[in-house]
């Protein structure tokens, strides 16, 4: 049978393009990574020859370069917002992906609760993970978000989040599932080293 898609290529080709990158901004890269890292069914459906832990796979190459932050919204979190897939909820399965990529080896520095309002719910998640030993850091709600530039790029914006502290070249962002804003964490990050006087 021929495939669409050359799992070996996709490996060897990913891992070199990403290190690239990371000697390319000055030894750090924030990514983003959407979908599953891993059990991901639908694209190696979708995609022939794609293995349901390719991503995981070429991020096990980087390994020892590389960390991963974890991203929840608080909105899911209050809502207890479930994955179709497993049947369990969004704060659930936090614990599970990290529970997995420990197991791999992989570093897992912290969880981001995003669109942080002063949510009960998530507070009393704060409290539970920081009891597990586990970093949690805060990113707000920022009201214009993504297209009121001035006010997100400000203190009053990007400047309210919590600075996620990070100790490798590479870091992972992910989350449970789709909206959690994983891409607003890679960008308060950038404008927060940025004002702390670290060039990527």
């Amino acid at each position: 049978m021929k495939y669409g898609f050359d799992n070996d290529k996709y490996l060897k080709i990913q891992s070199e393009q990403i290190k690239k990158r990371i000697a390319a901004f000055g030894d750090k890269l924030y990514m983003e990574f959407g979908g599953k890292l891993f059990d991901d069914y639908h694209a190696s459906r979708v995609l022939p020859g794609f293995e349901p832990d390719s991503k995981l796979k070429m991020l096990m190459q980087l390994k020892d370069d590389a960390e991963i932050v974890i991203v929840i919204s608080a909105v899911d979190i209050e809502k207890n917002k479930v994955l179709s897939d497993l049947g369990i909820t969004y704060d659930v399965d936090v614990l599970r992906l990290r529970d997995e990529f420990m197991d791999r080896g992989l570093s897992v520095n912290s969880v981001v609760i995003t669109h942080f309002n002063g949510q009960a719910s998530a507070e009393a998640y704060r409290k539970r993970l920081e009891r597990m030993g586990i970093k949690v850091y805060y990113h707000h709600t920022i009201e214009g978000y993504p297209n009121n530039v001035d006010p997100i790029d400000s203190d009053e914006g990007f400047g309210k989040n919590d600075y996620v502290e990070t100790t490798r070249p590479l870091v992972v962002v992910t989350a449970p599932g789709p909206g959690s804003g994983k891409m607003a964490v890679c960008l308060s990050q950038l404008y927060q080293e940025n004002t702390r006087g670290i060039k990527d």
